[in-house]
């Protein structure tokens, strides 16, 4: 089973929480599979560190909508500030949950699974 998710790009305005959806995004990406933050997310945030390239996004116009996302991330920039990223939990029934806003490198830390834990 799939993780779908949408990667939305939105420029950090004041007054504008990062804990709640922007009402303007400048890009956004569909990513088919593997979602989830431990996944995606760490991708984005090591991709913002240490320009890592990511594969299988798909471009999307900013009207375009899907009923089976698990998550939605947003990318806030803005010339001269840090990077910050939010990361929405949605679901059929359930309302938007924001499950993380933070810099990239806390998302790693919060998310990152430590392969060397095992060996």
């Amino acid at each position: 089973m799939s993780t779908r998710a949408q990667v939305r790009f939105a420029t950090r305005e004041e007054g504008v929480s990062f804990s709640e959806h922007p009402n303007a995004i400048h890009a956004q990406f569909y990513v088919h599979h593997d979602g989830y933050p431990e996944s995606l997310g760490v991708e984005i945030a090591e991709s913002l560190i240490d320009s890592n390239k990511i594969c299988v996004w798909e471009v999307e116009t900013l009207d375009a909508k899907h009923g089976d996302l698990e998550y939605i991330y947003y990318i806030w920039q803005a010339s001269g500030k840090s990077t910050w990223i939010s990361i929405f939990k949605v679901g059929y029934e359930e309302q938007d949950d924001c499950i993380f806003v933070g810099q990239p490198s806390n998302l790693i830390n919060k998310y990152k699974i430590n392969t060397n834990a095992y060996g």
